[in-house]
C-alpha cells in the first residue's frame, strides 16, 4: 500500500491543526505508519507459513490457524490507520469549500472577502474540527477494543491448543516469534493509546478555548447593558480646573495665592 501518498494529504491539516493536532499528526505518522510499513510487514509477514501443530491430519492446521487468528493483525492495523485519519480530510474539505465559496464572493463583489481566513477555526469549521477529533478518538478505541475481543487480551502465547475438527484429538499449535511479535503489538496499542490522550487533551482544548471567550464576550456586553441602563456622570471636575500648588512657595505665597483664587475661578489644590 502507498502510504506517502496519505501521508502527504493529510499532512495538509497540519497548517489548520492547534498544536496538539501537530503532535497527534507527528505520533501518527513517526510511531505508527513508519514503524508498520517499516519493521511490523516483515515480522508479521510468516505468521501463517511458520504456524506450526504436531499433526499430520490434513485440513488441522488451516483450522486451527483461522481460529487462533481470526484477523490478521498487519491487515487490522491497515484499516485502523485508514479510518484514524480519513477524518483528518473533513477538516481540509471543508476549508477548500470556503476558500471557494470565498473566491465566487471576491468576483462578485469586487474584491470584498466573505471570510478574512478561511482556515480560521470559527462557526462550522470549529465544529467540523471538533468532529473529527471524536471519530478519530472513536475509530482507535473501536479497534483497541476489536483487537482485545478477537484475541482476548493484548498477549501472544507461546503454545495454543487446538481440539476443532478435523483434529483428530486436542493439538498443540505454536506460532513463529510469539515475544517480538507480542513486543510490537504491545507497541501499536501503547501508540494508539498516545493518540486517543492527544484528541482528549485537544477537544478539551478547543472547548475550554470557546467557552472561555463566550463568557468574555458574555461580560463585556453585560458592561454595555450595564452603562446604557446607568446614566453615569461624571463624579469629578475635570483635570483642567485642578491647580497644582508648589510646595516650595513660603507661607505668605501661598496666602496671596488663596487671595487670587477667591477673586477668580475657584481652583482645588492637590
Amino acid at each position: 500500500m502507498n502510504w506517502s501518498g496519505l501521508e502527504s494529504l493529510v499532512s495538509g491539516v497540519n497548517k489548520y491543526s492547534t498544536a496538539f493536532g501537530r503532535i497527534w499528526l507527528s505520533m501518527v505518522f513517526v510511531f505508527r505508519v513508519m514503524v508498520f510499513v517499516v519493521a511490523a510487514q516483515r515480522v508479521w509477514g510468516d505468521e501463517s507459513k511458520d504456524f506450526v501443530c504436531n499433526t499430520r491430519q490434513p485440513g488441522c492446521t488451516n483450522i486451527c490457524y483461522d481460529h487462533i487468528f481470526p484477523i490478521s493483525h498487519i491487515r487490522l492495523w491497515a484499516l485502523q490507520l485508514i479510518f484514524v485519519t480519513c477524518p483528518s480530510l473533513m477538516v481540509m474539505a471543508h476549508v477548500k469549500y470556503r476558500e471557494g465559496k470565498d473566491r465566487k464572493y471576491v468576483e462578485l463583489h469586487h474584491g470584498s472577502h466573505l471570510y478574512a481566513n478561511p482556515g480560521k477555526k470559527r462557526g462550522g469549521l470549529w465544529w467540523t474540527y471538533l468532529l473529527s477529533l471524536i471519530f478519530k478518538a472513536g475509530f482507535d478505541i473501536a479497534f483497541l477494543y476489536i483487537l482485545f475481543r478477537i484475541y482476548h487480551g493484548y498477549d501472544l502465547p507461546r503454545l495454543s491448543k487446538c481440539s476443532l475438527e478435523p483434529c483428530p484429538n486436542t493439538v498443540d499449535c505454536f506460532i513463529s516469534r510469539p515475544t517480538e511479535k507480542k513486543i510490537f503489538m504491545l507497541f501499536m496499542v501503547i501508540s494508539s493509546a498516545l493518540c486517543i490522550f492527544m484528541c482528549f487533551c485537544e477537544m478539551i482544548y478547543l472547548v475550554g478555548k470557546r467557552f472561555s471567550k463566550l463568557l468574555r464576550v458574555r461580560h463585556e456586553n453585560q458592561r454595555v447593558i450595564f452603562a446604557d441602563q446607568h446614566e453615569l456622570t461624571e463624579l469629578a471636575p475635570p483635570r483642567s480646573q485642578y491647580r497644582r500648588t508648589d510646595p516650595t512657595l513660603s507661607a505668605s505665597n501661598l496666602n496671596l495665592n488663596k487671595e487670587k483664587v477667591r477673586e477668580g475661578t475657584t481652583t482645588t489644590t492637590l
